[in-house]
């Protein structure tokens, strides 16, 4: 005869162990690519370096003075919020990224043109130069420090792209 507590517990068709729970998964899960991985750790660690280089340039003070120039006009305030919203857009690819998500490195791809672009055209003077600028005294100089800042995000959009191992992970996920 069976006990009353025994009847409908957790102990009928499923082994636990302790606080751990035996998980039944009927298909393979492919695992991450280092490629993969290294990519979203560098889109993360690319992000905290900009903003300590940011910090460490203007200071305490210097980063209130740009919020209190950011938010002085609504024109100035969408670009100043838009530039925070793909920083946070950016890092929420890196983290969907080793998850298998195809979107994701789509969409940090767009990411990487709307930046180059607007900082291409603040440069020459379209939009607003003094928040997002490259100095250079030509459109070649501009082009070239332009490339040189956007070089470690191409080498990750590479990382994502072109192995044969992260297409295939990203394909199958």
């Amino acid at each position: 005869m069976k006990c009353r507590a025994c009847r409908g517990t957790v102990f009928q068709g499923s082994k636990t162990l302790g606080f751990f729970r035996k998980s039944r998964q009927t298909h393979a899960r492919l695992n991450v690519p280092a490629l993969v991985q290294v990519a979203a750790l560098a889109i993360i660690m690319i992000r905290c370096l900009d903003l300590l280089m940011i910090l460490n340039t203007l200071g305490a003070r210097g980063i209130g003075e740009f919020i209190h120039r950011s938010v002085q006009t609504w024109n100035l305030t969408t670009v100043f919020l838009g530039s925070l919203m793909l920083v946070f857009i950016e890092i929420y690819c890196a983290f969907s990224l080793v998850k298998g998500r195809n979107w994701a490195r789509w969409i940090y791809m767009l990411t990487q043109i709307i930046a180059a672009s607007y900082l291409w055209a603040a440069s020459l003077g379209y939009g607003y130069p003094e928040l997002f600028s490259i100095a250079g005294g030509s459109k070649r100089e501009i082009f070239q420090s332009l490339v040189m800042q956007k070089l470690p995000d191409m080498l990750v959009l590479c990382l994502l792209f072109i192995p044969a191992s992260s297409r295939r992970f990203f394909r199958l996920q």
